[in-house]
């Protein structure tokens, strides 16, 4: 992509109605524009950057044998009544009337998922189900202030498992647990598995996975020395004591920002809205249901908040818009050329490049704007890197090197 072609291009002033770092650095780098209060756009290379974790999310919920579906965003109040939670949850939802009709948007789906359930299956042998999709989520938040980490509108990839055995869900559930660390490990971030309240989800407790930050708005005590983690609201003990669980290590109090959760909520809401299943014995049965979030604009900001510096944004490999930022620099006719040959090169090779090619423009403004974006490699051609040859520059790594563009390709 040719920078002077992109939709949205960097801004030189920091928004003055955003706080948090997420927003200021992804709104002047040109990833999201804000619409109003916690609702955002995805421009261009921010909709790279969650196309690419939707991607890696995908790949691990295909290992844990989800299939992929896609349900409807708008929802009639009589399917939330049947749970209850049109009343318990309406201080989260948005509730709206049309024609003399009541509507809600989801907020979640596990009222829909069941209607789907109690269409299409009904014998045992067609268990355990396990299905996902990637949609928008409405949520009547208070404190929209923290950029895409607490937004009223945005994605989320959620998974819903239905099972004829609480034995079973138990087991899947820790299965999805461990293929969500794979998932933030693979975006680029360290989660710890937290437990925690349910809230409106459900009034046992759950598991949240948090990821240390001084701009996150949880409160987790963990141990450090084992897997113990607990959420304020429930925790046992303190920071400074001895670990609860096992015995040897401290208690630490961190700052930390939630990015998924997972639910069991067994046969509460099957039960209310009638979702059974025949078992071996003829005998109809309530079908269990447990329920896995992950807050895929929420995990784009959290990134930004744990990588970045006084210059930008500082992309994993894994999720960056780009492989490469190509600049020229230089007005010299020969030298612009075989910045175009390099880039298209490149491109050849399967590399994804954001090639800025725009005249008139300084060399200190063309490199302020590529340390603000943070992709990982930035390639630099001037009148000195000489032919068929670039600069080589990391991001976060202040190295400098001159290669040929076959060294450039092998490496990226």
């Amino acid at each position: 992509m040719k920078y002077s072609q992109l939709f949205g291009k960097t801004q030189r002033q920091t928004p003055k109605d955003e706080t948090s770092v997420n927003a200021k650095l992804l709104i002047r780098a040109g990833f999201i524009d804000k619409l109003m209060a916690g609702s955002y756009s995805l421009l261009p290379l921010g909709f790279r950057v969650v196309g690419k974790i939707e991607q890696i999310i995908r790949e691990e919920m295909d290992k844990v044998g989800a299939q992929e579906i896609l349900m409807p965003l708008l929802h009639p109040k009589a399917i939330w009544n049947e749970t209850g939670r049109w009343e318990t949850a309406k201080e989260v939802m948005f509730q709206f009337k049309k024609d003399k009709k009541e509507f809600a948007l989801s907020f979640t789906h596990e009222e829909i998922l069941l209607d789907l359930v109690r269409k299409h299956v009904q014998t045992y042998h067609e268990f355990p189900l396990k299905l996902y999709h990637f949609s928008t989520k409405f949520r009547n938040e208070l404190r929209a202030k923290s950029g895409i980490l607490r937004a009223r509108e945005f994605l989320m990839k959620d998974l819903y498992s239905v099972h004829t055995a609480e034995k079973d869900l138990d087991k899947y559930y820790w299965e999805v647990a461990d293929s969500y660390l794979k998932v933030f490990k693979r975006v680029g971030l360290e989660a710890k598995i937290v437990e925690a309240a349910g809230g409106v989800f459900t009034r046992s407790h759950t598991h949240e996975f948090q990821v240390l930050s001084e701009a996150g708005e949880d409160t987790i005590y963990w141990c450090d020395s084992c897997d113990f983690a607990q959420n304020k609201e429930i925790a046992q003990g303190k920071s400074g004591e001895v670990c609860p669980k096992c015995k040897k290590g401290k208690i630490a109090e961190s700052k930390s920002i939630e990015v998924g959760n997972i639910f069991r909520f067994g046969t509460v809401y099957s039960e209310k809205m009638n979702v059974t299943y025949t078992d071996r014995d003829g005998k109809k049965k309530p079908a269990y249901l447990g329920s896995y979030g992950i807050g895929v604009t929420r995990l784009m900001g959290t990134l930004v908040e744990v990588s970045n510096d006084e210059k930008g944004i500082i992309w994993p490999e894994q999720v960056t818009p780009y492989q490469v930022h190509l600049l020229v620099i230089s007005d010299k006719s020969q030298v612009i050329s075989q910045a175009q040959e390099i880039y298209q090169k490149l491109q050849k090779a399967g590399i994804e490049v954001l090639f800025d090619d725009r005249k008139d423009v300084s060399a200190g403004e063309k490199f302020a704007d590529c340390d603000l974006i943070g992709i990982p490699v930035r390639l630099v051609v001037s009148d000195k890197t000489g032919k068929g040859k670039v600069e080589w520059k990391e991001r976060d790594k202040g190295k400098v090197e001159i290669l040929t563009i076959d060294e450039v390709i092998k490496r990226v």
